[in-house]
């Protein structure tokens, strides 16, 4: 069903891997170039989400929606009739409330194409090799197959786990066997700051756009880190990336003050 994703992705992978020269780690490097060709396609979409958040941002400083916000707390009108006046004045200003999740939304049929594009790619048996060589078009495919699908410590067609914890801690704890999902914790924790940055704020816990982005800026990242944890590394590879690409967009487009974070966390400390 998704053939018209995964083909091209599967051979856009692989280009990639030729170019730069097919051996150990590339692979890896591949979905990273591949991601970022992802961001700057997507950056007309990441540029009007955050002109949304922006707006949402401002209309706590509207005067009807402060009235609006007044009459709701003192009783003067009910919760239908204030999600009714609030809906009309977001179509008055132009706002979207759910503007800001669109991009995120939009990267799950990308997602799912990248996942079974990984797992063709990767394909090591004679039966997933027949399967996977109609769908490329790069003359020298015989030379590609089958991958080296090792990425530093990491196959990336299997679910990544970390077993370091053998080569640090006393054997007599019995954690040597204990794998830790490094990528699946980075996945949560770039998710989350890009949703908190990402999320739009606005007053008011029973303001419905608000409570739905603050939904999809904790659900998203708990799902995308399952995923990480539950398939293979390369999908966490490409989502790490994804995030620390798009935060470094935030910074370049003003959306993020690293000044201000530094200056904070100094007068903290």
């Amino acid at each position: 069903m998704l053939d018209f994703i995964i083909t091209p992705f599967v051979n856009i992978l692989l280009y990639i891997y030729d170019f730069l020269g097919h051996g150990i780690n590339d692979f890896g490097w591949a979905i990273i170039l591949f991601t970022l060709a992802i961001r700057l396609a997507l950056y007309p979409l990441t540029k009007s989400q955050l002109q949304m958040s922006k707006n949402m941002q401002k209309l706590n400083e509207n005067p009807e929606y402060i009235k609006l916000q007044k009459k709701r707390k003192e009783g003067k009108i009910d919760q239908e009739k204030f999600a009714q006046e609030q809906m009309k004045l977001y179509q008055e200003l132009g706002i979207n409330p759910l503007g800001s999740c669109l991009p995120t939304l939009l990267q799950f049929p990308i997602i799912i194409g990248l996942y079974w594009s990984v797992t063709k790619a990767l394909a090591t048996s004679p039966i997933q090799l027949i399967d996977l060589i109609p769908d490329i078009n790069l003359s020298n495919a015989s030379s590609l197959l089958p991958l080296n699908s090792q990425f530093l410590w990491m196959d990336l067609s299997q679910p990544e786990r970390w077993y370091g914890l053998a080569h640090i801690l006393p054997k007599s704890w019995g954690l040597g066997e204990f794998g830790v999902p490094i990528l699946a914790i980075l996945v949560f924790v770039t998710s989350y700051f890009q949703s908190k940055w990402m999320t739009p704020t606005t007053s008011g816990p029973n303001d419905q756009g608000a409570a739905m982005s603050r939904m999809m800026s904790l659900y998203i990242p708990v799902l995308m880190a399952w995923l990480s944890y539950s398939y293979s590394a390369g999908l966490a590879v490409y989502f790490v990336a994804s995030n620390i690409f798009a935060l470094l967009q935030y910074v370049m487009m003003g959306r993020i003050d690293l000044s201000g974070i530094l200056k904070r966390n100094k007068q903290s400390a």
